[in-house]
């Protein structure tokens, strides 16, 4: 791609002539350069013009062409090696029986225990709780959403650490139903 610093580029097409004549002809010089200055006032890109026979083509930039075939073109990249890492353990998927019920985040965002830093966490493990119960807030875009456990019973096991990022659907606590 043709480096200009976003100067106009002109090209002249016709007859070839004396300077005397480019000076004080249909298209002299300082008519040119006064284009020019109203191309770039203006954030004109392309002007054509022809007067007296003699055609002008002014450009300023690339052409749409030479756009094309860079934005086309892939740019090349430095790779990284890449260094084998040892798997990591994979976390055992928590044994669910028909008597414990998963209260799962309604949807992404931050997992909170407690309604602030400062304040106790709203239930901790062996914790009876009822089906209007709050166990816990998800954060998201700002606004505290509560969560409920939706069923009576005794928390089993709290599956998220505080202040941890949490997907739609992901499990947050294992309630033992009870009654």
């Amino acid at each position: 791609m043709p480096e200009n610093g976003g100067k106009a580029v002109a090209s002249v097409q016709g007859e070839r002539s004396s300077r005397k004549e480019k000076e004080s002809g249909p298209l002299n010089i300082k008519f040119l350069k006064k284009i020019i200055t109203v191309m770039n006032q203006a954030k004109i890109t392309e002007l054509d013009l022809e007067q007296e026979g003699v055609k002008i083509h002014l450009r300023k930039g690339p052409t749409r062409e030479e756009l094309t075939s860079a934005i086309a073109q892939p740019v090349p990249q430095a790779i990284a090696p890449v260094i084998p890492a040892e798997p990591l353990p994979a976390a055992a998927p928590p044994v669910v029986s028909s008597k414990l019920h998963t209260i799962t985040s309604p949807m992404v965002g931050t997992f909170y225990r407690a309604p602030s830093p400062e304040a106790n966490s709203y239930t901790e493990t062996g914790d009876q709780v009822e089906e209007d119960t709050i166990v816990c807030i998800v954060e998201a875009m700002k606004l505290m959403n509560e969560i409920k456990a939706e069923v009576k019973g005794v928390i089993k096991e709290i599956l998220i650490e505080n202040a941890q990022a949490v997907e739609y659907g992901q499990p947050l606590f294992l309630v033992e139903r009870r009654g």
